[in-house]
């Protein structure tokens, strides 16, 4: 019994993935650096995201045949790879589920790489949603 609950104790202190629902302020201060990134102020990245993923970092939606991941909703026919479409491009050569923890650094690094090859109408969220009016999605606490 005392193994048990040994084990059960790993379990919840180290789980296998681990997610995050953000806040607009948390994320905020998490994405500064991609602040004016690509001509992109930090709210219009803030409400994209929002409108996108909810901030939630284990957000996956299938779509049309393939699959996007996590906050930025990367896809998995083009930027990442898994096991559903072996044939992916890969072009941020990184594993789609690493999209689906709370360390964001690769997420940010991939987002970026697509800003600069797709722009930010990649986010289809963005243009009807996202590009003006952005009071609402700055944080005063940065």
């Amino acid at each position: 019994m005392m193994s048990f609950i040994s084990l059960l104790l790993v379990g919840i202190m180290f789980p296998a993935i681990q997610a995050k629902q953000f806040t607009k302020c948390e994320l905020s201060q998490v994405l500064k650096d991609m602040d004016g990134f690509g001509g992109i102020a930090l709210p219009e990245w803030i409400c994209t995201i929002f409108h996108t993923s909810g901030y939630d970092t284990q957000t996956i939606v299938n779509n049309n045949g393939s699959t996007e991941y996590g906050l930025f909703q990367i896809n998995n026919k083009v930027w990442c790879k898994d096991n559903k479409i072996l044939q992916s491009r890969n072009i941020c050569n990184i594993s789609c589920d690493k999209f689906l923890d709370d360390d964001l650094t690769d997420d940010m690094t991939c987002a970026k790489k697509i800003l600069n090859k797709e722009g930010i109408d990649y986010w289809l969220a963005h243009k009807p949603l996202c590009s003006e009016k952005l009071e609402q999605w700055h944080c005063e606490k940065l």
